[in-house]
């Protein structure tokens, strides 16, 4: 079974990572070490590697539906950062964990926040499950952010945002990158702001 994931992972980013001018050494091989099954429902993981969105959860507290966000936009989205080593990133949205998974590889440290406690509960049980140690899994409202651990290098926004809340704005590094698609369904735009002379 865990040979046949591994062969799936393997063909998702020959197939769908690498063909959308994702190349990024260091993203390409999180992609291909993070069992990407193990964020997604015991009945869901023969979809894992679908080159679409996933629903992880009906919504809490009357909220919308939330999806595993497809490989290839997800790479594409997170290479458009940049990311580093060096960096502390703010994952907003995280959902069960997969970005941030994804994050520790490539960052020096991640946030992850979530605004739904079941799906930031089972993050938590996944990252640590990978020894993800460099991840820590916040709940709390999305557009706020997260104050404490701020200023951070990067924020990356898992999903669409009609437009980038000033308070994540306001916890960006000074050369700081954030990375979110404005907009819904195929107006959605991906956008990359950067903080300079304090603004």
């Amino acid at each position: 079974m865990n040979a046949d994931f591994s062969e799936r992972r393997v063909k998702m980013v020959d197939g769908q990572i690498r063909t959308t001018d994702v190349t990024s050494a260091p993203l390409i091989e999180a992609m291909l070490s993070v069992p990407r099954e193990a964020f997604v429902g015991a009945g869901q993981r023969d979809l894992a590697y679908i080159d679409e969105d996933i629903r992880v959860s009906g919504g809490a507290n009357g909220s919308g539906a939330r999806y595993l966000m497809e490989p290839s936009p997800l790479a594409k989205l997170l290479q458009l950062a940049e990311i580093s080593d060096t960096d502390s990133v703010l994952d907003v949205g995280c959902g069960t964990g997969y970005s941030a998974a994804l994050l520790s590889r490539i960052a020096k440290s991640v946030v992850a926040l979530e605004s739904d406690p079941a799906l930031a509960e089972a993050a938590k049980s996944t990252l640590s499950t990978l020894s993800c140690q460099n991840v820590t899994v916040m709940t709390g409202p999305l557009p706020q952010g997260h104050a404490a651990k701020a200023p951070y290098d990067v924020i990356f926004i898992g999903g669409s945002v009609e437009e980038v809340p000033a308070a994540l704005l306001g916890q960006l590094a000074e050369d700081g990158r954030l990375v979110a698609v404005e907009g819904q369904g195929n107006s959605g735009v991906a956008r990359l702001f950067f903080k300079a002379g304090g603004l």
